[in-house]
């Protein structure tokens, strides 16, 4: 079994390359081997899923701090922790501990997880990992709830070959890289787990022409699209999970789950703390000085008359009892406070008015 690949030498980076050297080698080596530039070329498609994989995990910094670990621990180089190197018996099988899944490597200090971490568990029964969104909702949706639509992106079987990879009338074979078995043995020295194979992808069969539409993948990307249920009362940071909504299984199992993120949108004239609205109203000064009555509108979109004393000042508030948020059976107030207008010019009848107002109350101007 040939040796595992080591990712630095895959991307052509140094083991000290930033994140923006790997970025510009990845999306170079990808530009040339992608399938879509070499149509029908079952090697450029296995170099590019070999590119994909390694930046999968150098881009990602703690995938990257495991992988760098693995490599100390002789993953890759046939020596065993610690630096000591393992001699390989005759008929040149590896000298280290073969492994047959991940779960085998619990009691080396969690090296079993860093494994998982990086590259999953390959069992048949594993659960699905969970997709995660946000999504934005207008205020009054998500104070009064509603529903609002999502888009999440999932990998699901190609609809033209039905997940074998292979042209309609293709010969369909054993793959020579795994024998048919859909795994290939990872890692030397110290260690070897069982992974899926990267030229059959698990399926244990091999086209003779690859699919126009998957390009030999079995599957496809696309964006699943949701219509999801907002509750009454969702405020931002809110979550809701979506059981079964999420990621197909590749091996036929129940589909992953979708984590909802609600990001709520301000409102032009509400804000909201807790379950208590705030408004501001403006009024004139003559409003304020003689009173007046406004019309304060409300979440459900009603219109409540508010009475305002003559000589209302201006920041002064008013509570509408019961016309705030509602949950868990609790429903908030809303607070209208007054903003006085003051006139940046006066009539010449309007200032004398004010003038005679002001003698009147022993003002001084």
């Amino acid at each position: 079994m040939a040796a595992p690949k080591d990712y630095y030498k895959v991307l052509g980076v140094s083991e000290t390359a930033g994140p923006e050297d790997i970025k510009k080698a990845y999306r170079r080596l990808a530009k040339k081997y992608h399938p879509d530039t070499n149509p029908n070329d079952t090697a450029s498609a296995e170099r590019f899923k070999g590119i994909s994989e390694a930046y999968s995990v150098l881009s990602d910094a703690e995938k990257r701090k495991q992988y760098d670990l693995m490599r100390k621990y002789g993953a890759f180089d046939g020596s065993t922790p610690g630096g000591r190197t393992r001699s390989r018996p005759a008929g040149g099988q590896t000298g280290g501990i073969r492994f047959e899944d991940v779960e085998d490597l619990s009691g080396f200090g969690g090296l079993g997880d860093l494994f998982s971490t990086i590259f999953g568990r390959g069992k048949r029964g594993e659960e699905v990992e969970p997709v995660e969104v946000t999504v934005e909702v207008p205020f009054r949706v998500a104070a009064l709830g509603g529903k609002v639509p999502i888009s999440i992106p999932v990998t699901d079987r190609c609809p033209t070959c039905g997940g074998s990879g292979g042209a309609p009338g293709a010969k369909i074979s054993t793959c020579p890289e795994c024998n048919g078995r859909g795994t290939v043995s990872f890692g030397q020295g110290a260690f070897s787990v069982q992974r899926p194979c990267p030229v059959c992808r698990g399926r244990g069969k091999v086209a003779s022409t690859p699919c126009p539409t998957c390009h030999g993948q079995g599957e496809v990307s696309g964006d699943k699209r949701l219509m999801i249920t907002v509750p009454p009362g969702t405020d931002s940071g809110n979550r809701v999970r979506l059981k079964g909504q999420g990621q197909p299984h590749s091996s036929g199992g129940a589909a992953g789950d979708v984590i909802v993120n609600f990001q709520v949108q301000p409102d032009s004239f509400l804000k909201r703390v807790g379950l208590d609205l705030y408004c501001t109203v403006p009024i004139n000064l003559a409003q304020a000085v003689l009173g007046t009555k406004i019309r304060v509108r409300t979440i459900d979109g009603k219109r409540i008359v508010l009475r305002i004393p003559p000589g209302t000042q201006p920041g002064r508030q008013f509570r509408i009892s019961g016309q705030g948020i509602e949950r868990n059976g609790r429903r908030g107030d809303q607070f209208v406070e007054i903003a006085v207008e003051i006139p940046d010019k006066l009539s010449t009848e309007d200032e004398k008015m004010f003038k005679q107002f002001a003698e009147k109350s022993g003002l001084k101007h």
